[in-house]
């Protein structure tokens, strides 16, 4: 499609401020959006055609209002809203696919969008989070409860879902909308170990290692989800399922680029990337046990199996030689790190609560 008919495109949206958006506007706000990463002069473009992009940023403005002040919240505009920073957000990973779809990769226009999103949207995220009592906490001591409770925690009703009733059908959606984060598992990692070599660096440098296999690409992380999908004969390129995947997975996603990508926000990706390290050990034992249950090859289940032993220990490393140091090297922030923890703890809640809920509906469309 010519630039001249997505300009038409826009003219025909005809979006007003007195009616709620529809499925159909944001679909047309998506196909704007497409077009516009691949501008080749995007930024000249938004500053000399201004009004040709209102009805975009409109959708966008009315989407912010019915996902974060509207009650209750719409669904489809956190979807839209989480589909556009994940759009933005993976021009910062490396896909090894056309050179041209990364010229916008440093777009001030794109840069503004991200802003203007992640502003509102991360207040939101915190609203449920008492900063104040964070602050005074004992920040050693409560690492430490918090991790103990999460690496061996009460059965939830979610997890004894995913255990004891997800249906084989039920498996293969799972895998689907895993595999948008699994294929590229700890990018995320690999943007912050550059700098200043120390003991946390070294740290998380050999996690990351691990998590790549060593080098090795038959023992990278994301090769056994691939052989996952495989066995499922499911797609294993990236990305290949985007379109069914909740907007809380987006969200969970999301937030990884928003604390990695920028230093300042150091402290609270270490207690985000703690988090992970701590819990997959428990959400995925629920995984693999449902392969074992239905009677699925090790090939189907070793993803889990792989993350299950190895990351019991990167999560003591997390918290004795990645948390811990940095408690000390920053006393007036450490508070942070919970902080992190904390709301990390919550977005993967939520995120776990949306597939298992998409994967029953997929499971009810099969029956």
């Amino acid at each position: 499609m010519q630039f001249y008919h997505v300009f038409i495109l826009l003219i025909i949206m005809n979006i007003t401020s007195f009616q709620p958006l529809t499925e159909l506007d944001y679909r047309n706000a998506q196909e704007v959006l497409t077009h516009l990463l691949q501008h080749k002069d995007l930024d000249h473009y938004a500053a000399n055609s201004p009004r040709c992009l209102e009805p975009f940023e409109q959708v966008l403005d009315l989407a912010m209002l019915e996902a974060y002040e509207d009650q209750p919240p719409s669904p489809n505009a956190h979807l839209f809203l989480q589909r556009v920073l994940y759009r933005i957000n993976r021009l910062k990973l490396f896909w090894y696919d056309n050179l041209e779809n990364y010229i916008n990769e440093n777009s001030a226009f794109l840069f503004s969008l991200r802003s203007k999103i992640e502003t509102i949207w991360q207040a939101w995220e915190t609203q449920s989070l008492d900063i104040p009592a964070l602050k005074g906490l004992d920040i050693e001591a409560a690492l430490r409860e918090r991790t103990t409770e999460d690496l061996d925690p009460e059965p939830s009703q979610i997890g004894l879902f995913f255990r004891n009733d997800m249906s084989q059908s039920g498996y293969r959606h799972l895998l689907a909308i895993a595999s948008l984060d699994g294929l590229v598992e700890a990018s995320q990692l690999s943007r912050v170990i550059g700098g200043v070599g120390n003991e946390v660096q070294s740290m998380l440098t050999k996690i990351l290692m691990e998590e790549y296999g060593g080098g090795k690409l038959a023992r990278k992380h994301s090769s056994f989800f691939s052989a996952m999908l495989a066995e499922f004969d499911l797609d294993t390129s990236p990305e290949a399922y985007l379109d069914i995947v909740p907007w809380e997975v987006l969200a969970n996603i999301n937030h990884s680029f928003t604390v990695c990508e920028r230093k300042r926000n150091f402290l609270r990706y270490i207690g985000s990337l703690l988090y992970f390290e701590i819990s997959v050990p428990a959400a995925f034992q629920n995984y693999k046990f449902a392969g074992e249950r239905l009677g699925l090859s090790e090939q189907a289940i070793g993803y889990w199996d792989v993350h299950i032993k190895e990351d019991l220990r990167h999560g003591q490393w997390m918290l004795n030689e990645v948390a811990l140091p940095l408690i000390t090297r920053y006393p007036n922030s450490a508070w942070e790190i919970i902080l992190g923890y904390d709301q990390q703890r919550l977005l993967s809640t939520r995120a776990s609560q949306a597939i298992a809920q998409s994967v029953q509906q997929a499971e009810n469309v099969l029956t």
